[in-house]
């Protein structure tokens, strides 16, 4: 049954014609991908489905009754209302007997969001992200439309979500680039290319398949295309007269060809790896120490970075890892223990947010700000010829940066980075806003680059890709180290938990009737619960810490709105800021334990 369609629909931005009269249909069942290079319009395409915004031309039909749930790239709240308040809002449960705010609390849980009566002004960017799809997800659409869902998710979310939409009983249309995620929920591809759409009935795997097959196919025509166009203008140069029927549909059949939308072949994100000499001595991390209040992030990391390392950094949202890269590059200081650099180390900082940004500064100008030339392996490059290798063509070179979209910004970010040639290279979340064409050119890039990667990423194609070591963030302060890429590292910890039950199993001895019932009451009575010392004084002390950190949290926010012109404070504010939304998530999630905790001893003692 089809279920919406966009119909000859054509959509420009300023001078640039994102859609030109393509056409869609979402049917029943559809689970569809939407990926194109940053820039083409894949957050256009999914406002107009939504009804948010018009085409130019052409239009979007839909039935009366098909509901439409839509999840923007950036959500917005109304902040005089909690978090509950604004998942529940104008949500109605079609069965009388579903609690919508039970469910949206067990969906917030699961996506570490655990205080639902709290204010969304507190929350980070990320939080704000997983609240606006429980929001999203809540109650039943016939469509679901998904800007980014990904983002922000550690990999236990990711495969929460991935359950959630392989089990959707509705169609939904997503942006997304993370590549296993597209592999394992879509049935359907569509891809977004020089003002048209093509769609491929597949997955992410086999969508790289067909869209090769066109290619070539493409190519192909366009060869004999020029061939014949090529003959047909010697026969008119020689005088062709119109005398006869063959002769004229000759003629126009040379003007089909001279006016025909010539076949472009698509312009990849290409990047020499080219870095500065890096000397024995890299970076060593000596017995590092981090805690906020009680929650110790890290303790004791110790490693010497080798050169042509490639490590990846994994574990769960607010565990300590940006923080770690921090410390690694000077911003932040441990509380114990020591970073020393080697005279010869240029690091390149890739940060999960985008830097300040002059918006009425023009592209090329930003870069060239860092280099007006680079060496490269073949040969010097100019500034205006490494935007060329990143899709920023003549025109869009002299745009100002204001005029560009969230992902073309990252991808200049990126290639500022990149210009000032480091030989040790730290990237927090990469493939965030990063499309998959220009994933796939910096992993090939990585793959050659003879310095140091360290990378922080949920996306676990791109670990996989990239990294040969994996330091996992466990609880307790605990950073583990596992050989391999993410696939890996997921593999041993499976293992590990496994051999650990078959133990345990063999450590409980097995008992029947009587006796069972005997040795499980002595068990329970052993392992009754109770408060330590220290979780007792915590227990005791948290709620007041939980208050302190949104009252500085608070002064802040003042603070930052003062200094709004002072880029240096500005900058320093917004890290502290960052740093105690971090414990005071973490500093929840500890209240959320002990309390339950307290419940559960006191039900003991009835």
């Amino acid at each position: 049954m089809n279920l919406l369609n966009v119909e000859k629909m054509s959509k420009s931005f300023t001078d640039k014609i994102l859609f030109d009269k393509v056409s869609l249909g979402i049917n029943e069942g559809d689970k569809i991908g939407v990926i194109g290079i940053n820039g083409t319009g894949k957050s256009t395409l999914l406002k107009i489905i939504a009804g948010l915004e018009e085409p130019d031309e052409g239009g979007v039909v839909k039935g009366k009754s098909i509901r439409i749930e839509y999840l923007p790239q950036i959500p917005e709240f109304d902040e005089s209302l909690n978090i509950l308040e604004n998942v529940v809002k104008g949500k109605k449960a079609k069965e009388e007997y579903r609690d919508l705010e039970g469910e949206a609390k067990a969906m917030l849980l699961k996506l570490s969001i655990p205080d639902a009566s709290g204010s969304t002004s507190t929350l980070s960017g990320g939080q704000k992200k997983r609240v606006a799809l429980v929001r999203t997800l809540l109650t039943p659409a016939d469509i679901l439309v998904l800007d980014e869902p990904t983002n922000h998710l550690d990999d236990t979310m990711a495969e929460w979500l991935e359950d959630y939409l392989r089990k959707y009983q509705g169609a939904f249309l997503m942006v997304t680039h993370d590549r296993y995620f597209l592999d394992k929920v879509t049935n359907k591809i569509v891809e977004i290319d020089k003002g048209s759409i093509y769609t491929y009935n597949a997955n992410y795997t086999k969508f790289l398949e067909l869209k090769a097959a066109r290619e070539d196919m493409e190519a192909a025509t366009e060869r004999k295309n020029k061939s014949l166009y090529r003959m047909d203008l010697e026969w008119m140069m020689r005088g062709a007269r119109a005398r006869s029927t063959k002769q004229k549909a000759h003629i126009m059949r040379f003007e089909e060809l001279k006016n025909r939308k010539v076949i472009e072949e698509d312009k990849a994100v290409e990047i020499n790896a080219f870095s500065s000499r890096l000397g024995k001595k890299t970076i060593e991390i000596n017995d590092v120490s981090k805690s906020y209040g009680d929650k110790v992030l890290f303790r004791d990391f110790t490693y010497i970075m080798l050169r042509g390392d490639r490590l990846g950094i994994v574990g769960p949202n607010g565990s300590g890892k940006s923080t770690l890269l921090k410390i690694i590059t000077g911003i932040l200081q441990p509380d114990e223990g020591t970073v020393i650099t080697g005279e010869t180390v240029k690091i390149g900082y890739f940060s999960q947010e985008n830097e300040y940004m002059d918006q009425n500064m023009k592209v090329i100008d930003y870069i060239r700000s860092v280099a007006e030339y680079i060496e490269t392996a073949e040969g010097t490059a100019t500034a205006s010829q490494m935007l060329e290798r990143f899709l920023f063509t003549g025109s869009l070179q002299y745009s100002l940066i204001s005029k560009l979209s969230g992902g073309e910004r990252r991808r200049l970010y990126l290639l500022k980075v990149l210009m000032e040639a480091p030989n040790v290279l730290i990237l927090d979340e990469p493939t965030n806003d990063l499309d998959i064409t220009t994933l796939t050119i910096l992993e090939d890039y990585l793959e050659s680059y003879d310095g140091i990667v360290l990378a922080v990423s949920h996306d676990r194609y791109f670990l996989d890709k990239m990294a040969e070591r994996i330091f996992a963030f466990e609880p307790g302060g605990v950073i583990r180290q596992y050989e391999g890429g993410f696939s890996d590292y997921k593999d041993k910890v499976l293992e590990e938990k496994e051999a650990e039950e078959k133990i345990q199993a063999a450590r409980t001895p097995a008992v029947k009737g009587t006796e069972a019932g005997e040795a499980y009451k002595s068990r329970e009575k052993q392992t009754k619960l109770k408060f330590s010392y220290k979780e007792q004084r915590e227990y005791d002390t948290i709620e007041d810490d939980i208050s302190s950190l949104e009252e500085r949290i608070a002064a802040l926010e003042g603070e930052i709105i003062k200094a709004s012109a002072d880029y240096t404070k500005l900058n320093t504010l917004m890290a502290e800021k960052e740093e105690l939304e971090v414990a005071l998530e973490e500093k929840m999630d500890r209240w959320m334990y002990l309390t339950e905790l307290a419940k559960t001893i006191e039900e003991q003692k009835k």
